[in-house]
């Protein structure tokens, strides 16, 4: 029986690596969005109940490593969503981690920094917030807008304070190299990094922009800004096409997550943090004789209370 459901997750765990290779950026490749990745690829999923199916499948999964993850305590887990707006990140955070136990997740956004916040070096905020050892830590956004928002809107930059010799062309090479070494550091120190960019196609943005504006409901999430910030979509284009070009490495790979479909997206998503989970394959602390022995104690005790 034992050999049989070890057969079981080993198949499981291959059709998982088999369905997400496709959305790997190969370390050391040279990435064009618009020419290697599909927004609206869905990988023979042929509709969305067979794609709800499987991410319910893919949360119970994700449930189980996420408990067995906060019990060993040795490893943690960074996931790093980024997106253009409407990309569907905050609907990817409540339903992947739906199943998981709020005690074990923690989840920060990063907007526009602060004061206190720009007197530090540009990777001090979110190292504040990186998840301990046996949780699963969720950026809305992450230290990636340092060289994707800051690069398209380069009044960002100014704001950093940075002395003039450091602001030349060659700063978003050594950007690049910095953020590296930052995920190897935290790897070479059990945090496993998943890093997906949800890859959005302009029309469909324009859709959910519309959305948002007839939708009473729905106004909150829709500003001028957002509409304004569209009409840079080209230069964010090549800034994301470079990012993951120079920053996908053996350590921490990117996933490019085809976003059109809200749905799918979800399905690759779990299924990544799922593929991550499984390598690190955390497991139950094993007590050690001693302490087994103080169990039986316990359980003899509370035995003889119902006895009396």
């Amino acid at each position: 029986m034992r050999d049989a459901r070890a057969r079981s997750a080993g198949d499981r765990a291959e059709r998982i690596a088999e369905f997400i290779a496709p959305l790997r950026v190969e370390p050391g490749s040279k990435v064009d969005l618009s020419r290697d990745f599909d927004p609206a690829h869905k990988a023979g999923v042929k509709t969305k109940k067979d794609g709800q199916e499987l991410l319910r499948a893919g949360v119970v999964l994700l449930a189980d490593y996420q408990r067995r993850l906060a019990a060993q305590g040795t490893h943690g887990v960074l996931v790093c969503l980024q997106a253009l707006d409407a990309g569907g990140k905050d609907g990817t955070i409540r339903h992947v981690m739906s199943g998981v136990n709020p005690q074990g997740v923690r989840v920060a956004g990063f907007k526009v920094p602060s004061a206190a916040e720009l007197g530090h070096d540009y990777l001090w905020r979110y190292s504040r917030s990186l998840p301990s050892r046996g949780e699963i830590g969720i950026f809305n956004r992450s230290h990636y807008e340092e060289v994707l928002v800051v690069r398209v809107h380069p009044e960002h930059l100014t704001r950093q304070g940075l002395p003039g010799h450091t602001t030349g062309k060659k700063i978003w090479r050594r950007r690049y190299r910095e953020i590296n070494d930052w995920e190897r550091y935290l790897t070479d120190n059990g945090f496993r990094i998943v890093k997906l960019f949800l890859n959005l196609s302009k029309e469909e943005q324009r859709l959910r922009f519309l959305k948002r504006i007839d939708v009473p409901e729905r106004n909150w999430k829709f500003s001028a800004a957002d509409a304004r910030e569209r009409t840079f979509w080209d230069s964010y284009q090549t800034a994301f096409s470079e990012m993951l070009s120079a920053t996908s490495t053996p350590w921490a790979p990117w996933y490019v997550v085809p976003a059109d479909r809200k749905w799918f997206a979800r399905i690759c998503a779990a299924a990544v943090l799922a593929d991550t989970l499984i390598d690190i394959d955390p497991q139950y602390p094993v007590i050690d004789d001693k302490s087994r022995r103080a169990l039986e104690l316990a359980k003899q005790q509370l035995e003889e209370e119902q006895a009396r």
